[in-house]
């Protein structure tokens, strides 16, 4: 019986698959858990449920040795780096453990750290939660920090969430032009694909529209890293324009009848250097340019703009 490695429709397909059965396991799952246990405890434990489900249905299939529901909706087997051998239970173990375990813990990781960052103190939770200890310790850590260094590491920590779904993306593309390692849990693991049977003549075409798809998801890509470099320069622009402006008016100086001053939304004070976003609201020019550093929004009417067009009002009464 011939075997060849499977082609990127068939680990799509199958990947779609498991995901349609793990999606009705959870739903089931989180069904039952809110009817008795409440909303409350449903909302507080729903990516745990999802976890669990996840886990429930790999360890029914992999780390029990068959195949799973969509690897056997297209016939696919795994294999091991050699491609003569299924993989050991410690590396199915590792696929799993890749797959599963390390998404939620990044996901959970980077929650609790941008939470911590934007708390105005700390707020230990009186009861027990997930990752509770890892919790109290990057609450210790960041109590170390300073003001400034917080606010600082608030747009790292965006920007490291925006890396992430980057790299997913990267991975995708990189999985369209080679036609290996769909998952990244995969790749890291060593698990690969070999398909029985069924061997069709078409692969060459297969694969190479496939590249095709790749290396616009690639192009794609490249320009989306390119707008966000773009906006992080009009940001630094931005923020060194305020350097040079933040002084030119006191704040005694911006208005004659101060009981009747305009006040910025966000600082709740006197508004200095005033600044205009596009729909036409006024802030101060440094609360503005430090608000667009996390939300590229007006902090009104939420309309999205760029912070390159914000516009400093210079002589404004």
């Amino acid at each position: 019986m011939p075997v060849v490695p499977a082609n990127q429709p068939q680990l799509i397909r199958s990947s779609q698959k498991d995901e349609f059965y793990q999606n009705n396991l959870t739903n089931n799952a989180n069904e039952l858990f809110h009817t008795f246990a409440g909303s409350r405890r449903w909302l507080q434990w729903r990516k745990e449920i999802e976890l669990l489900s996840d886990l429930t249905y790999y360890v029914l299939t992999t780390l029990s040795g068959y195949q799973t529901l969509g690897e056997e909706y297209v016939n696919i087997i795994q294999v091991d780096p050699s491609k003569r051998r299924i993989p050991s239970r410690m590396r199915r173990t590792a696929l799993i453990f890749f797959h599963t375990f390390v998404p939620y813990l990044l996901d959970k990781v980077l929650i609790c750290i941008e939470n911590e960052l934007e708390a105005e103190a700390p707020q230990p939770s009186r009861t027990w939660r997930p990752l509770s200890h890892v919790r109290l310790w990057i609450q210790r850590a960041v109590g170390m920090l300073t003001e400034s260094q917080r606010k600082s590491l608030i747009p790292l920590m965006f920007a490291l969430q925006q890396g992430i779904t980057l790299l997913y993306r990267l991975h995708v593309a990189v999985f369209y032009v080679t036609g290996a390692f769909y998952h990244i849990g995969k790749r890291a693991a060593g698990v690969s694909y070999l398909r029985v049977g069924n061997v069709a003549g078409d692969d060459l075409r297969i694969s190479n529209s496939y590249r095709l798809l790749g290396a616009l998801s690639l192009l794609q890509l490249g320009i989306t890293l390119t707008l966000q470099f773009n906006n992080l320069r009009q940001r630094q622009r931005a923020r060194h324009e305020w350097k040079q402006h933040r002084n030119l008016l006191p704040s005694h100086q911006v208005s004659q009848s101060p009981s009747r001053s305009p006040r910025c939304i966000l600082c709740l004070e006197e508004r200095r250097n005033t600044s205009s976003t596009p729909c036409g609201h006024l802030f101060c020019w440094e609360c503005i340019t430090e608000w667009c550093n996390t939300k590229s929004e007006c902090p009104l009417c939420r309309e999205k703009f760029q912070p390159h067009r914000l516009v400093y009002l210079r002589n404004y009464k």
